[in-house]
C-alpha cells in the first residue's frame, strides 16, 4: 500500500543521511546508476543516473529519448532535512547527578514537543581513515524531561517558556556510571571502530514513536519529519513509477538544510542543480540554456492544513483541509515561484 510505503520510508530515515540512503537503495533496485561529481560522466537517453551531495541531498534523472535541449527536464523538488535537536560538537555534561549531551535546535524547532518522548540519536559519524560511516542507534537512548508542575505552577496560564541552552539538553545517563564518552558510545555502536577513530559527527536527536496511523477509518498520518519526507518520497514513488519511454528527461532532486536557509554546498541555494543540469544537458552553453527553457520544476513541500482549535489564525478565505488534494502556494512577494501560469499548469497536470 502507497500509505504504508510511506510510513516505512520515514522510519528509515530519521536523518538526511539516512532518507538518501534510502531513496538509493530504492533507485538502486530499479536499475539506477551512481554518478561521481568528480568523474567525467558518460549518460546516453534513456539512461536512469542519479547523484549524491554532502550525504544529504541527492539528484536522480530518467533520461529522455530525445536530447535535453530539445525537450527538457520536468523535475519534483523537495528537502531531506526536518527541525531537530543536533549534538555539538563537545556535548559531554555533568550535572546535578546526571550525564547529559549538548544539543543545538536545527531549525524551526517547536521546542515543547521534544519534552517526556523516548529519544535516540543518527547521523553521519567522520572517521580518522577519511571516511564516515552512518549510525542510528534505533532505541531509547535519550529524553528532555519537563519540570513537574510542582515547581512550576503558574506554567498552565502563562505557558511554558523554554531556554534551549539550559532546559533541552537530553539526559544520557546517571553520572555515578562514569564519565560520559560519545567517541566511545559510537565506536560501540559501529562496532569494528575504535574511540580514538571518531573524528567528528553529525549526529541528531530523532523521537522512536514509528509513523502511524489513526481515526475511525484510519484516515489520519502522525509521522514526525513528514515535512518533508512525505514530499521526497512522493517525487521519489512517481519516479519510478514511469513506464515506458517520454521524450523529455524526468527526475528528482532532494535538498539538505531547506530548514535553515539552503545556504550550503548542497542546499537549495547552491550549484548542485544547474550543475547536473548543464552536465546532462551538453557539452554547450547554448544546449544547457535551451533545456532549461523547456523545462518546468514542482517544489514540492508541506502546507499548514487549518488547525479546528485556532481556525482564526488561518487566512479566511485560504483554509485548506486534509484530504483536500494539494495545495498551491502563492506569494505576491515572490516567496514561492508560482504564478498564474504555473499554477494553471499544474491544475492542468494533477
Amino acid at each position: 500500500m502507497p500509505v504504508q510505503d510511506l510510513l516505512q520510508f520515514i522510519d528509515r530515515s530519521p536523518t538526511p543521511f539516512h532518507a538518501v540512503a534510502e531513496t538509493v537503495a530504492r533507485l538502486e533496485a530499479q536499475g539506477y546508476r551512481r554518478l561521481d561529481e568528480a568523474e567525467a560522466w558518460e549518460v546516453d537517453r534513456g539512461d536512469k543516473v542519479y547523484v549524491v551531495r554532502g550525504g544529504g541531498s541527492l539528484a536522480a534523472f530518467h533520461m529522455g529519448t530525445a536530447p535535453a535541449p530539445e525537450a527538457g527536464f520536468h523535475l519534483v523538488g523537495a528537502h531531506t532535512d526536518s527541525p531537530n535537536l543536533r549534538v555539538k560538537p563537545n556535548p559531554e555534561l555533568k550535572k546535578a547527578g546526571y550525564g547529559q549531551l549538548g544539543i543545538e535546535p536545527y531549525g524551526g524547532v517547536l521546542l515543547h514537543t521534544w519534552l517526556d518522548r523516548d529519544l535516540s540519536l543518527a547521523g553521519r559519524v567522520s572517521l580518522a581513515d577519511g571516511g564516515a560511516r552512518l549510525v542510528d542507534f534505533r532505541r531509547e537512548l535519550l529524553r528532555v524531561p519537563s519540570l513537574a508542575i510542582h515547581l512550576n505552577r503558574k506554567v498552565n496560564a502563562e505557558g511554558l517558556k523554554l531556554n534551549a541552552q539550559t532546559h533541552m539538553a537530553p539526559i544520557l545517563t546517571l553520572s555515578d556510571l562514569g564519565e560520559i564518552n560519545l567517541r566511545a558510545l559510537l565506536a560501540g555502536e559501529l562496532g569494528d571502530v575504535k574511540t580514538e577513530d571518531v573524528i567528528g559527527w553529525d549526529l541528531m536527536a530523532y523521537d522512536v514513536q514509528p509513523a502511524t496511523r489513526s481515526g475511525p477509518s484510519r484516515e489520519f498520518i502522525h509521522a514526525a519529519r513528514i515535512d518533508n519526507l512525505a514530499s521526497c518520497h512522493a517525487g521519489l514513488s512517481a519516479l519510478l513509477a514511469t513506464v515506458g519511454e517520454a521524450e523529455m528527461s524526468r527526475g528528482i532532486v532532494l535538498y539538505d538544510h531547506e530548514e535553515v536557509g539552503s545556504r550550503s554546498a548542497q542546499g537549495a541555494a547552491s550549484d548542485f542543480l544547474r550543475s547536473c543540469l548543464q552536465r546532462l544537458a551538453g557539452d554547450s552553453s547554448e544546449s544547457f540554456h535551451r533545456a532549461v527553457a523547456k523545462s518546468f520544476l514542482i517544489s514540492a513541500d508541506m502546507s499548514h492544513a487549518v488547525h479546528p482549535n485556532y481556525a482564526d489564525v488561518h487566512e479566511p478565505m485560504h483554509q485548506p483541509v486534509l484530504g483536500g488534494g494539494p495545495v498551491v502556494k502563492i506569494n505576491v512577494n515572490q516567496s514561492y515561484a508560482t504564478d498564474g501560469e504555473s499554477w494553471a499548469s499544474f491544475e492542468r497536470w494533477a
